[in-house]
């Protein structure tokens, strides 16, 4: 995961082929705890539900999720509750995941790790 951190995601206009499965196993390895699902078009996303103790706790995770994203100029899908947070990746303009996808899980994964 360590090579993961150091990378910035590179903005992407589409244009470049999706990870094919292969891809996506190898670099599945390096993120804890995603998993790997299709959308309805079949495309690929990683996903993952974290839980907390309460709402704000959710809330303040979430908010620092948003600021990850910022920074990285990659925007995931987010749902969050009372004592959960669920997130999901994919690379819209690819239909697909990409190298992007599994940095900012790993930024995300630092939230908790620390």
């Amino acid at each position: 995961m360590n090579d993961l951190l150091n990378k910035k995601c590179v903005p992407c206009e589409g244009g470049v082929l999706p990870f094919d499965i292969s891809e996506i196993h190898k670099y599945q390895k390096k993120i804890d705890g995603w998993d790997i699902s299709k959308d309805e078009k079949k495309n690929f996303f990683l996903s993952k539900k974290f839980k907390f103790k309460k709402f704000l706790d959710s809330q303040n995770f979430i908010n620092k999720v948003g600021e990850i994203s910022e920074n990285e100029g990659h925007h995931p899908d987010i749902s969050f509750g009372w004592g959960y947070a669920e997130i999901k990746i994919t690379t819209h303009a690819i239909e697909g995941l990409s190298e992007n996808d599994f940095i900012l899980a790993a930024k995300i994964d630092q939230l908790i790790n620390v």
